[in-house]
């Protein structure tokens, strides 16, 4: 199943940087590791601001949950999800 997922990021201006630095490491290796196994299939970075739209291609809900909520930047995240299916006038085979 595929989601349309848009993260925006809120992190706290008292968080001190290092913390910050170091989650957004670890969210960074998380993501790629992901995308890697073709489950964040897309990641686009929303100009101005620190949010994304990203394409997953996941089993399910429970899924997508289970990943999306193991995101370290979870907890600082404002989340939308919408889930997609494939337009009859698509050229593309892998749109499923």
């Amino acid at each position: 199943m595929l989601f349309q997922v848009e993260m925006t990021v809120q992190l706290p201006p008292s968080m001190p940087a290092e913390q910050a630095a170091k989650i957004k490491a670890t969210e960074k290796a998380y993501s790629q590791d992901l995308q890697r196994q073709g489950k964040w299939r897309h990641l686009w970075r929303v100009a101005g601001s620190y949010s994304n739209v990203s394409i997953f291609d996941v089993k399910d809900n429970a899924e997508l949950q289970e990943l999306v909520s193991n995101l370290p930047l979870f907890p600082y995240m404002a989340i939308s999800v919408k889930p997609l299916c494939r337009h009859p006038s698509s050229v593309r085979e892998d749109d499923t």
